[in-house]
């Protein structure tokens, strides 16, 4: 299973006018890195370009029924498929795991989806999704792991050359993959990838080392948005096409990069948005002279309070 991009040009062509073209931070003074502010996005976070993707597909092919969609996740997906859904007319079910954090549960159910909490994990409450899909014939979202939802998330790579086509690298936040497997579509053979993922939750790098997507133990600050288990068949294919720079980053430094987003530039990210800046300000990702680089900050559902 693959995407091309192809495939992300058609999405960025679908949901035109349905999200916004979020604004590339230029840098100041000697700086050579650009944000991409994605935690601008429609829901906070760039899963809403996957979630109108899937869901116009869907509707242009037939695929939905009067029991709408579902889907599972660790908050962001379900708030962007909740939110497409609430704007599309579809009825929405969201199964979350029970820690998923009550900032995104709210806003979730704000937008009509019906909200249900099962287990521990993502892993547990997709499982409890794909059963309800099939007893009810909703239409199954994957949070990351479809072709349409990836594309759709690729297509803010498209702005991002667009907006700077001299960008050399672009750097990632790796969860389950979707962003990174479709950034990777976007840009292959024009810009590197830098694939960053916590210490804690290396679903991308032990799939590399083993040579197939395999489970890991999944914990950290940033479990709550780069929590799955184990990476989607279209990241692996992606790195598999193309492999990227594969950086581990510490909890540690997550927080001290998400201080510093919101220090420096205002910006009040989520941990597993700052996961992508750690690896510049940690050092363990340092861009070659003159190399330059887009970072993508990539959500902004968090506790404001938590801040200062």
């Amino acid at each position: 299973m693959t995407i091309s991009r192809e495939d992300v040009l058609a999405a960025r062509d679908r949901i035109v006018g349905r999200v916004r073209r979020t604004p590339l931070l230029a840098p100041s003074g000697r700086d050579t890195v650009w944000l991409k502010c994605e935690h601008l996005q429609h829901c906070g976070v760039f899963k809403t370009r996957g979630a109108f993707n899937r869901q116009l597909a869907a509707l242009e092919h037939g695929e939905l029924g009067d029991a709408g969609i579902v889907v599972a996740s660790g908050g962001n997906a379900g708030l962007a498929q909740a939110f497409a859904a609430s704007e599309l007319g579809i009825r929405a079910t969201v199964f979350v795991p029970e820690a998923a954090p009550g900032v995104k549960v709210r806003l979730i159910e704000a937008y009509g989806a019906e909200v249900r909490r099962t287990g521990r994990e993502y892993a547990e409450a997709h499982e409890a999704a794909v059963v309800f899909g099939q007893q009810q014939g909703a239409t199954f979202v994957h949070a990351y792991d479809q072709p349409d939802v990836a594309a759709g998330a690729g297509t803010l790579a498209e702005e991002v050359l667009e907006d700077e086509p001299t960008i050399d690298t672009i750097v990632v936040a790796v969860g389950g993959g979707g962003l990174y497997a479709g950034v990777a579509a976007a840009v292959r053979g024009r810009a590197r990838v830098v694939a960053v993922e916590p210490e804690l939750a290396p679903t991308l790098r032990r799939a590399m080392e083993a040579g197939e997507p395999v489970d890991v133990a999944v914990s950290g600050v940033a479990a709550d948005s780069l929590g799955a288990r184990r990476i989607g068949d279209l990241a692996f294919a992606a790195q598999q096409a193309e492999p990227p720079v594969s950086v581990l980053v510490s909890d540690d430094h997550i927080v001290a990069a998400r201080h510093r987003l919101w220090h420096e530039h205002r910006i009040a990210s989520e941990h597993g948005a700052a996961t992508a800046m750690a690896a510049l300000l940690s050092g363990a990702y340092v861009p070659e002279h003159g190399e330059r680089v887009a970072v993508v900050v990539c959500g902004a559902n968090t506790d404001p309070t938590t801040l200062a």
